[in-house]
């Protein structure tokens, strides 16, 4: 049961003065308005799902308060859950009609307790009677919202050794309530982001966290009976899901706070506010049996009146902060994709990332997407300007990651003066002078050629002054090594996922182009496969159709639409064409670094028919994992051949996706950053 940090005693002088400072800080964002059910004892009758094997146990322990229970089984009933589940409502022994009440709801499991056991006693009744692997205890005071249920789910699934995981708790005003907990090494505990936004992306993305409220948390009902559930010691209520905490803590399990989980707490309603009178007086004698019980873990603690924000990320991960040109999004483009996976190994190898893009700007789905791998962005309203946010972080940071010349360029300077200690890795992405230099020779023009000059004296001085170079082509590595021998650099090519072939070759048909307009070769690939490439494919066999999907302008389009093509422009998974199309095509003609498109349809097993510039930097052999051709005809010929034989098919279908494991996968990325990182103890 969720503790309340409402009282000098528990927080403190500081943080008494900053509960009075968020109450009257200036709101920088509109609070959400939430849809909540009413707060009524009579009720028109509803039914909660039903399953015959339960994953998860929803176990609600009541006092009275029929208004609120009510309202809570309502808000489940509406918004359910993709993971089956039971419901289980242990009545305490009710003063009020909650037991004939409640008897009428289908699908409702009710236990009645003979005597009032408390809170502690009924969470363990309910479990004894839960048939679920897991098990997700919730007040009763609480009204749950989509995904409530199955994005705490998710961190079981998700996150490597998760033991406890709970959500982000919201008043029903739209503030914050808790967004995970800080205990002191006093025993005193904190409700991180108590009464500010619950939109700010701080309070956004997952993280460890020494304690979840007890008012919503998820545990896996074996290891709740390994830890013989809550400890009957802090009988009737408080303490109870910190010592819970400590225990799943203590067998070297993790503790997640999930802000994709959100649920509405009428904190108070379940136990009053009164520290003097009623179960609420038992806060401060559980906080004594908690500090007795776990003396030597609250020694490792942070000390009371530590900074809120330092007490936050007190486990010691080291800290990198990355900046790039835009927040990733994995459907916008390969670089994406490359930048989300990197970011995600970096949380695996112990490392607490933070985000921001070079415009300040992330979306509301785009910090959704950093926050589900754990990363925080910063971006406005919420975040101070970068040189601030160096300034109060220098110390914390082990590193920096700064993406692309023209974002490192500028701040890379920045950087050294304000923290100094940090470790300065370019990720090059690509070398785009290489890009330029190609583009300038395929085109002939000089003044390109002469930029393309220009940029490669910038970006080799870029590469001497940082610590580390990242580049993700083994010809670029060689590159360097003979134009800048002095730097130090690392391959850290695309990461992939391997989908693997999930539809053999008849049911498939047609091919499949990626590519955004964003990116000039891309422009100029489709240019040429829609003008020369395709209407010979066409011309012979009009049933084979062509869809071109990436970021493609309005103004683009007309001179793309031909008989036998569809423009899909930007989707949000490319897995429909990915399992379902033949072969995919890469006909680029210049460009640099490895291509994120061959990779991705290697990856689902999907050959590809691409130009050597194609597959540049990606260990490919003609006609073992890939088809190769460089001129028009020979281009559409390789095409018409592998559309029809099925062998051939299949032997580039399996040795891509070899080729997938050995050179793009999360486990040869792994090793590149585990070279290019700064030693730490926690890594």
């Amino acid at each position: 049961m969720q503790r309340v940090a409402g009282s000098v005693v528990q927080r403190g002088v500081q943080g008494t003065a900053a509960r009075i400072a968020q109450e009257f800080r200036q709101r920088t964002a509109q609070l959400p308005v939430l849809a909540l059910e009413p707060l009524e004892e009579s009720h028109a009758p509803f039914a909660l799902p039903t399953h015959d094997a339960p994953r998860v146990s929803v176990i609600i322990p009541v006092h009275g308060k029929l208004s609120y229970t009510l309202a809570c089984l309502r808000s489940i009933a509406r918004h359910g859950a993709n993971a089956p589940f039971e419901v289980i409502v242990v009545d305490d022994a009710s003063p009020d009609a909650t037991a004939s009440v409640l008897s009428e709801i289908a699908g409702l499991l009710l236990l009645r307790n003979a005597s009032n056991l408390g809170f502690i006693g009924s969470c363990n009744a309910g479990a004894a009677a839960a048939r679920g692997s897991h098990l997700l205890f919730l007040n009763n005071d609480t009204q749950v919202t989509d995904g409530w249920l199955d994005r705490l789910l998710d961190c079981f699934e998700e996150e490597s050794n998760c033991g406890l995981a709970g959500s982000r708790l919201i008043y029903p005003d739209g503030r914050l309530q808790e967004a995970g907990g800080i205990v002191f090494s006093n025993a005193d505990g904190w409700n991180y982001g108590r009464f500010e936004s619950p939109e700010d992306p701080k309070f956004l993305y997952r993280r460890d966290t020494d304690y979840v409220s007890g008012a919503s948390l998820m545990i896996e009902a074996e290891l709740f009976q390994r830890l013989n559930g809550f400890d009957a010691r802090y009988s009737p209520a408080y303490y109870e899901d910190t010592d819970l905490a400590f225990g799943v803590r203590a067998t070297g399990k993790r503790v997640i706070y999930q802000p994709e989980s959100v649920v509405v707490h009428f904190e108070g309603i379940s136990s009053g506010t009164d520290l003097r009178a009623g179960v609420k007086q038992y806060q401060l004698i559980n906080k004594t049996k908690f500090a007795e019980k776990w003396k030597d873990a609250l020694a490792r603690q942070p000390a009371a009146g530590s900074s809120i924000e330092s007490a936050i990320h007190h486990d010691g991960r080291p800290h990198i902060l990355i900046v790039d040109a835009l927040t990733p999004d994995a459907s916008r483009d390969s670089g994406s994709l490359r930048m989300i996976n990197i970011m995600r190994l970096l949380r695996e190898l112990g490392w607490r990332v933070t985000f921001v893009a070079d415009n300040y700007t992330a979306s509301d789905r785009e910090i959704v997407q950093l926050g589900r791998i754990g990363v925080h962005a910063l971006c406005k309203p919420w975040s101070p300007s970068l040189a601030r946010w160096l300034a109060k972080e220098r110390d914390s940071l082990q590193a920096v990651l700064l993406s692309r010349h023209y974002v490192a360029a500028p701040n890379l300077g920045l950087v050294r003066r304000v923290a100094p200690r940090a470790k300065v890795i370019f990720d090059t992405v690509d070398l785009h002078f290489l890009r330029e230099l190609r583009a300038a020779r395929h085109t002939g023009n000089r003044a390109m050629l002469r930029r393309a000059q220009l940029s490669r004296r910038r970006e080799l001085a870029l590469i001497r002054a940082c610590d580390v170079t990242l580049v993700v082509s083994p010809v670029e590595q060689a590159l360097l090594s003979k134009e800048a021998p002095e730097a130090n650099v690392e391959l850290v090519s695309n990461v992939h996922e391997e989908f693997g072939r999930r539809t053999e070759f008849a049911a498939r048909r047609d091919l499949v182009f990626v590519g955004g307009f964003a990116h000039p070769p891309n422009v100029d690939a489709v240019q040429w496969l829609v003008d020369e490439i395709y209407p010979l494919i066409h011309g012979l066999r009009p049933e084979i159709g062509l869809h071109l999907i990436g970021d493609i302008p309005a103004a683009a389009r007309p001179n793309l639409t031909k008989p036998g093509i569809q423009i899909h422009g930007k989707v949000e998974d490319l897995a429909p064409w990915m399992d379902g199309c033949r072969i995919a095509v890469a006909p680029l003609r210049y460009g640099a670094g490895v291509k994120g498109k061959v990779n991705m349809a290697m990856s689902y097993g999907l050959p590809v028919v691409a130009t050597d510039i194609a597959s540049e930097g990606m260990q490919l052999r003609d006609g073992e994992n890939i088809l190769l051709a460089d001129d028009a005809a020979t281009f559409a010929s390789a095409v018409l051949r592998l559309y029809d034989d099925e062998l051939l098919w299949r032997r580039l279908s399996d040795n891509g996706l070899d080729n997938i494991r050995e050179h793009f996968s999360f486990s040869a990325a792994r090793a590149a950053l585990r070279r290019a990182l700064p030693e730490t103890d926690t890594v």
